[in-house]
């Protein structure tokens, strides 16, 4: 698909590789732990028996993120690309399928997540500085609108942004896990006397893959990445395992402070947990961390978010101007301008509903498992279409493991359905609407070929 271009002065105007594996596991690890980990263990907790199975599954979380991981790193070393899964589902499914996909990131997808991980933001900074019944709405835009404006200033800032965020919301749970274990002691519920329940591993195994969603945003800095073709496949898999630790040693630590009874009673772990040692300072502490992380989560979608619209600006004439590439900043300006502008619209949506984070969720979640899982297909097509191209990097255990892959993201567009409600069917028209807009885009680009 689309190719490197350089400006009338030489200048390069395409993505330049400027990042480093560290630059690269802090978006993966600054992207996905974001709200989740505060909010979805009580959720895990109500649907399992006990505490060895509610541990269990955060580590087997892990290993089906690890799954998609490895098979990432074959697509996005043989073909590095700023589109990352638009790029392999055009080479597999054609133009056709790929534009479908750059519509739904532009409009549903990332837009979606940029303005939920804005409310969890807007959420958490409202309850320790309140500013009015509008406050979620109003702290939600300004991260909006501030972090896009940093990465339009340049990769640079961006990405420097990120770093500080991802460090600062890991020091942060290493600190409320190890004052779970070592300040405060263990609960008097403690997780052995807690009464098992029964539950669905399925349902809990939902909000555990939600909490570990968003390492595959990597593959849309591939062409930004030094050395892509080892520094990838470091990345992925490196990133992965850091969140899977994290993941496993929070929860044993809130398992430790609050028991799994204590967990299913309580909406804001973290907070509950540093309450018993610190009274109410402590949750202001956690409110302030999990703005942090949210806020962390925000910049890492804007920065990856921004290259899709940028590939299908390159791609199509319709949308010439989303694939300029500023040569100074190194950043697709344009794209980025676009992208924030959608997602602040569903701020503003979401405002309007009065359920911003819910609604924002809703929204996106079964559009994105339906593209993913389509993602999982395309490697089996490039395998078979393109033999003779050079894989740095082949998937261990290949056919299993794609399929294993393939499985799970049918199992999650499933649930997501069958969870979602009126979110999913909103999500769902914004992605068929794309379906005439390529209609007009083919007629368009037709007709400015034969004049």
């Amino acid at each position: 698909m689309s190719v490197p271009a350089h400006g009338r002065e030489g200048a390069i105007v395409a993505p330049r590789p400027t990042l480093s594996v560290v630059d690269a596991v802090a978006l993966i690890v600054g992207i996905v732990i974001g709200a989740g980990i505060f909010r979805a263990p009580s959720a895990v907790a109500t649907h399992v028996s006990s505490p060895g199975v509610f541990l269990l599954l955060w580590g087997l979380g892990g290993l089906v993120s690890l799954v998609g991981a490895l098979c990432y790193a074959e697509l996005a070393t043989t073909y590095p690309h700023a589109g990352g899964d638009y790029h392999y589902l055009g080479r597999a499914f054609g133009p056709g399928l790929a534009f479908l996909f750059g519509w739904a990131r532009m409009t549903v997808i990332q837009t979606g997540s940029i303005a939920s991980l804005a409310y969890v933001f807007g959420d958490y900074m409202a309850s320790v500085v309140p500013l009015g019944p509008k406050a979620s709405a109003l702290y939600a835009a300004l991260a909006v609108l501030g972090l896009t404006l940093i990465n339009v200033w340049g990769i640079q800032p961006g990405k420097w942004v990120q770093n500080l965020l991802t460090a600062a919301k890991l020091g942060g749970l290493l600190a409320i896990a190890w004052a779970g274990f070592v300040l405060f002691g263990r609960a008097p519920d403690a997780p052995a006397d807690a009464p098992p329940s029964a539950g669905s591993w399925g349902l809990a195994l939902v909000f555990v893959l939600y909490t570990y969603g968003g390492w595959n945003e990597a593959a849309y800095i591939s062409a930004e990445l030094r050395d892509v073709r080892r520094s990838m496949v470091r990345a992925l898999v490196g990133g992965v395992g850091l969140i899977t630790a994290v993941y496993v040693f929070t929860n044993m630590a809130y398992l430790w402070g609050l028991g799994l009874t204590g967990i299913r009673a309580s909406e804001v772990m973290a907070a509950d947990l540093l309450r018993r040692g610190l009274g109410p300072p402590g949750a202001v502490l956690v409110s302030l961390l999990i703005a942090v992380a949210a806020l962390g989560g925000v910049n890492g979608t804007v920065l990856t978010g921004a290259r899709t619209n940028y590939a299908l600006g390159r791609d199509f004439p319709a949308f010439a101007l989303l694939g300029r590439w500023h040569a100074r900043a190194e950043t697709p300006v344009a794209a980025l301008w676009v992208q924030g502008a959608i997602a602040l619209f569903l701020v503003l949506f979401g405002a309007w509903t009065r359920r911003g984070f819910e609604t924002m969720v809703t929204y996106t979640a079964p559009v994105f498992w339906f593209f993913f899982f389509l993602t999982g297909v395309a490697l089996f097509v490039l395998r078979y279409r393109e033999p003779d191209v050079p894989r740095p990097f082949r998937v261990p255990l290949y056919p299993v493991t794609p399929l294993v892959f393939c499985i799970v993201c049918l199992y999650m567009l499933y649930a997501s359905l069958a969870y979602a409600g009126r979110g999913a069917l909103a999500g769902s028209a914004v992605l068929l609407a794309g379906i005439p807009v390529w209609v007009l885009a083919r007629r368009r680009d037709g007709a400015a070929r034969g004049s």
